[in-house]
């Protein structure tokens, strides 16, 4: 898919020579691709963050399935909950 799509736009920059509307078609997919690219809307340059943004949602579901896990395994219950209570009052 990437290879046609670049072959795609050197042909539409080529035919800019007879025609300049023509490279107003190759800029328009050199900016579609760069912009909508491959995947979930991140693209070839990625200046949304999107990486960082699945990697902080990963994180926070781990967390919470860690705190789950603690709060209701049956060893060390008192304590998991005097941690749990730190951890609250550290982010409140």
């Amino acid at each position: 898919m990437f290879v046609s799509l670049l072959i795609l736009i050197l042909v539409l920059f080529g035919l800019g020579f007879l025609s300049p509307l023509w490279w107003v078609a190759a800029a328009v997919l050199v900016y579609g691709a760069t912009r909508h690219g491959r995947d979930r809307g991140g693209g070839w340059i990625r200046g949304d963050g999107s990486d960082l943004t699945d990697y902080r949602d990963y994180e926070n579901s781990r967390d919470r399935q860690d705190r789950w896990n603690r709060r209701y395994s049956r060893r060390n219950r008192a304590r998991w909950r005097r941690e749990d209570r730190r951890d609250h009052e550290r982010r409140g």
